[in-house]
């Protein structure tokens, strides 16, 4: 160990301090670096800048190992124009063993140039602007424009007001002819005679006797039938009631029901008032 100290004494602290760009401008990010010797084996560690009022370091330094040793790149900023003279941080060499070496990181030295042309350096004074606005105003903008407001809000009041469309009255509608019976029953729907007929004898019992009507089921239609008018068909109707009902059902299967559905109309037609 002895020996490598004394062999890495005698290369010396490595290269100086170089800045890119080599011509920065205050603001601008500058990077320094500087290639430090150390045998294989050995890391190298840097401390950071002391914080000034003409530059400040960015980030943390970085260190990058090559075939002559370790280079350390830092990035400031200058914030102010001329000469910069950086006393960079102290450059630790460390052993594998721990053994700890350090360097004097010297001076980094930077030729700042300003943002601010040579021109404006030393700005004149300027004469006061002129006024912005007239010193005569003039009320005809508001006027036109309340005037303005005041026609919209009148023309929507008119518009909201409108009479009722009228709308124009077509033609009559036609009402079809109600199918037969007879094309109801070749269709094989017996059941649609049936309730036909049942809902037209059961409106024509309820305009004679309106105790009897069309919300009651048929046992107790026949009921209020018996009960408030006796002198009525009772047994005409109750025939033809249950067996327009049991056919409606399905109840009954071998029934004629063009015969009950002519019954049905017929007396219908007798018990209209």
């Amino acid at each position: 160990m002895i020996i490598a100290l004394l062999a890495f004494a005698l290369q010396g602290p490595g290269d100086a301090w170089v800045a890119t760009p080599s011509q920065p401008t205050v603001g601008d990010t500058i990077w320094l670096e500087r290639t430090i010797a150390a045998p294989a084996g050995w890391r190298v560690r840097v401390g950071k800048l002391d914080t000034g009022a003409d530059a400040e370091q960015l980030g943390d330094a970085v260190t990058i190992a090559g075939a002559n040793g370790w280079t350390v790149r830092m990035s400031v900023v200058a914030w102010s124009p001329g000469p910069v003279s950086l006393q960079m941080p102290a450059i630790w060499r460390l052993a594998p063993d721990g053994t700890a070496d350090s360097l004097d990181g010297g001076t980094a030295t930077l030729q700042v140039a300003s943002v601010i042309p040579d021109s404006v350096r030393n700005p004149a004074p300027q004469p006061a602007l002129g006024p912005l606005r007239l010193d005569r105003a003039t009320a005809i903008p508001v006027i036109a424009a309340v005037l303005l407001a005041s026609g919209m809000l009148l023309l929507l009041i008119l518009w909201r007001r409108r009479a009722p469309r009228s709308v124009a009255l077509g033609d009559a509608l036609t009402v079809d002819s109600p199918v037969s019976d007879a094309r109801w029953l070749s269709a094989g729907e017996p059941k649609a005679v049936a309730a036909r007929a049942s809902q037209g004898l059961r409106r024509a019992v309820a305009q004679a006797i309106p105790a009897a009507h069309e919300a009651l089921s048929t046992a107790e239609c026949l009921a209020v039938i018996e009960r408030t008018h006796p002198d009525a068909p009772v047994r005409d109707l109750r025939e033809l009631l249950v067996a327009l009902d049991q056919v409606s059902f399905a109840t009954a299967h071998v029934v004629e029901v063009a015969p009950l559905a002519a019954r049905a109309r017929t007396l219908a037609r007798e018990l209209k008032p």
